[in-house]
């Protein structure tokens, strides 16, 4: 059915689940930042995390991804030039892909991670204070744990959203799953049968994304008295 073409789909798969992780791991980092920018009390701090997660959320995925690569390649030869380098430097489709849904997740994030904070309720850090923890104790036995737990539910959409995002690095070269789809349709003009093996690479990413996440909600709810619906 695949003629041959299933080892160069795994490869896809591998690379495609590499992207997503990376870009997850740094959309988490870029999402604490942004929520704690938010929360701080810094006029200037809480003004950039503002321009952040509103511009990235406004401009579209794609817009953004082409911007990157091809601007980015622009502005760095320009910069490379006037600089005596000569040589022509090619953006990597990897990196610029981990930058770009990075940057764009973590502003989603900024806001889940935000209201996951707000929802610890203040006087349990009032009280590690008053049984002489440091900040950072409190932060890591109190704030941190719970936090990631009203969080769950806002990290598991966003990396639900995150591994079908990935399809987009396609557009700049980058041989992913999506890009190696295209390439075996192409070539057999079966196109239907590989789109078809690429959406049930997606549905299986998710779907095993769905189980950890689930495990993960039931694992961290151990003593958490539920409120009835």
């Amino acid at each position: 059915m695949l003629h041959g073409f299933l080892p160069s789909l795994l490869q896809g798969a591998l690379v495609t689940l590499s992207l997503a992780l990376t870009s997850m791991a740094l959309a988490m980092g870029l999402g604490l930042l942004g929520a704690l920018a938010k929360l701080s009390r810094s006029r200037v701090a809480r003004g950039l995390a503002q321009v952040y997660t509103t511009l990235i959320r406004g401009v579209p995925d794609l817009v953004l991804m082409l911007l990157l690569f091809f601007g980015g390649q622009v502005a760095i030869n320009a910069i490379a030039l006037a600089l005596g380098h000569e040589d022509y430097i090619d953006m990597d489709p990897y990196l610029t892909g981990v930058l770009v849904i990075g940057f764009i997740f973590g502003a989603y994030l900024t806001e889940a991670f935000r209201g996951a904070f707000l929802a610890v309720p203040p006087g349990q850090r009032e009280a590690g204070l008053a049984f002489g923890m440091t900040p950072w104790q409190i932060a890591r036995r109190i704030t941190l744990p719970q936090m990631f737990r009203h969080a769950l539910p806002g990290l598991s959409n966003n990396w639900l959203v995150l591994i079908k995002s990935t399809a987009i690095v396609s557009v700049i070269g980058l041989s992913d799953l999506m890009t190696r789809g295209q390439q075996a349709a192409g070539t057999t003009r079966e196109p239907f049968s590989f789109y078809l093996a690429v959406a049930l690479f997606y549905l299986a990413f998710t779907s095993a994304s769905e189980l950890m996440f689930g495990w993960l909600q039931r694992r961290l709810s151990i003593g958490v008295r539920q409120g009835a619906l």
